[in-house]
This record gives structure tokens, sequence and C-alpha cells, in this order.
């Protein structure tokens, strides 16, 4: 199967995984990749217009990666991962969404 897009992981992202421990870690990775080929909501979910998170439910804990759309590239669509949490309620938090559209904000103007 070809994939749909590329992910890019920023600092941050990098910093939740290496907090986790290595199962948990790996599932969201591999979670990751197949949302990559396969359209899936339990996997990779639009929350807004510009924001997007990759889900991974792990030993009944609710982990998730911010995300948003770099569609620049006429050649390539990259997905960039903004930050991570683990989910304690059902509800997303606003200031995590918050958080991804600001960092996306940022990332855009930086590269004009």
């Amino acid at each position: 199967m070809q994939e749909k897009f590329k992910v890019e992981f920023l600092k941050e992202v990098f910093d939740f995984l290496d907090q986790l421990d290595e199962k948990a870690r790996d599932k969201i990775l591999f979670n990751i990749d197949k949302s990559k080929v396969k359209d899936d909501n339990k996997l990779f979910k639009k929350l807004n217009s510009d924001i997007w998170e990759f889900r991974t439910l792990f030993n009944k804990k609710q982990y998730r990666l911010f995300a948003f759309w770099d569609k620049s590239d006429n050649k390539v669509t990259i997905v960039i991962a903004t930050h991570g949490i683990i989910k304690k309620t059902q509800k997303t938090p606003k200031k995590e969404i918050n958080k991804a559209t600001e960092i996306m904000n940022k990332y855009f103007n930086e590269k004009k």
C-alpha cells in the first residue's frame, strides 16, 4: 500500500515519547504508520479545520499526538506532529488544541 503522507515529529513529540515505556511508544508508532496507508478515525481524527490527532489506546490509556497538515510541497504531503498527551477524560482539552494551533502558526510563519 502506498503512503498518503509523511509524518515529521517536532522536538516536543520526541520528549513525550521518551517518557513512555517501550511498549506504549511502539504501539503509538505502529498506529501512526498504519494511519499513513489506511483511513481510520480511530487512528487519525480531525479535531477542527486545522488540527488533527493521532490516537492510540494502549493498556487502558488514551495517547494523543496533535498534528497539522503541510501541503505546501506539491510532491509530498507532510503531517507535522506537534506534541502529545495522555488523555484522562473523553473530551480533548481545548488548551491542547490551542497549543497545536499556535505551533502550526509559528511553523508556517517561519517557513515563509
